[in-house]
C-alpha cells in the first residue's frame, strides 16, 4: 500500500483528500504547515508527497527545495497558481508533477499512480537506442552524447527513451503525457514543454537552433539525428 504525505493547510481540502485517497487504497498522513510536513517526511519516509504551495509558515517552493536537499521522495505540487512561471519554478525546484486546483480526488490519484510507476510498463531492460551521437541504454538508465555522459533526471531519461524509440517520427504531447507521464487527460501540456526545454539544454541545443529535438508546430516533437 503506497504511503503518502499530504501537506495542505486548508482543513476542508485536507480532510476531503485524506478520506478520498484512503478510499482509493493509499495510507495517508497529513500536515497543515510546512515545517510539520518536513518533519513528518523525514521521520516517516513516505513513498510520495502531495505539496500545497500556499502554506502559512513557509512558501511551498521553499519547502520543496529544503526537502530536495535531503530526500529524493517524489513530490506532486498541488497549487491554485496556474501561472507558467510558478509551474516552471516548481518543476525546477524538484517537483515531479503538478496539478492545478480545483482538481478531483480521482485526478490526483491518477497523477499519484503515474508518478509511483515512473519506470513505465513495457520497457525492455536490454534495449539500447542509438540516434546519431546519442546512445541510450534503457536497462542501465544511462545516456551519452558523443561519448560524454548526460546528467538526466529520471523523467528526462524516460522522455528521451520514448522519443528515441520513435526516432524520426513526430510524437504528440498527448502521447507523451499518456505514455511517459501516464496521465490520460489534459491539463499538463506545460509539464511536457518544460521537460523538453531542459532536455534540449542538456543536449546542447535550443528550440531556435535544434540538433536532435525538432518541434513540429501544432503537432508535436521529433527526435532525429543531426
Amino acid at each position: 500500500m503506497p504511503r503518502l504525505l499530504l501537506i495542505e493547510d486548508d482543513p476542508a481540502i485536507r480532510t476531503n483528500l485524506l478520506r478520498a485517497l484512503r478510499e482509493r487504497g493509499h495510507a495517508v498522513a497529513a500536515e497543515g504547515t510546512a515545517m510539520a510536513g518536513l518533519q513528518t517526511a523525514l521521520a516517516e519516509r513516505p513513498d510520495l508527497v502531495v505539496l500545497d504551495l500556499g502554506l502559512p509558515d513557509l512558501d511551498g517552493l521553499e519547502l520543496l527545495r529544503m526537502l530536495r536537499a535531503v530526500s529524493a521522495v517524489p513530490v506532486i505540487v498541488a497549487t491554485a497558481r496556474d501561472d507558467e512561471t510558478v509551474i516552471v519554478r516548481a518543476l525546477d525546484a524538484g517537483g515531479d508533477d503538478y496539478v492545478v486546483k480545483p482538481f478531483t480526488a480521482a485526478q490526483l490519484d491518477a497523477r499519484i499512480r503515474a508518478v509511483l510507476r515512473r519506470g513505465g510498463p513495457g520497457r525492455d531492460a536490454g534495449e539500447v537506442h542509438v540516434v546519431g551521437g546519442l546512445r541510450i541504454d534503457v536497462g542501465a538508465r544511462q545516456a551519452t552524447l558523443d561519448g560524454a555522459g548526460l546528467d538526466l533526471t529520471p523523467r528526462e531519461f524516460d522522455l528521451l527513451v520514448h522519443l528515441a524509440g520513435r526516432a524520426g517520427q513526430v510524437v504528440t504531447k498527448r502521447e507523451l503525457l499518456t505514455e511517459v507521464w501516464q496521465v490520460p487527460y489534459g491539463g499538463a501540456d506545460k509539464t511536457v514543454d518544460v521537460h523538453l526545454s531542459w532536455l534540449r539544454r542538456k543536449l546542447g541545443e535550443s528550440a531556435q537552433e535544434p540538433r536532435y529535438l525538432h518541434t513540429v508546430r501544432g503537432v508535436g516533437v521529433r527526435l532525429s539525428a543531426p
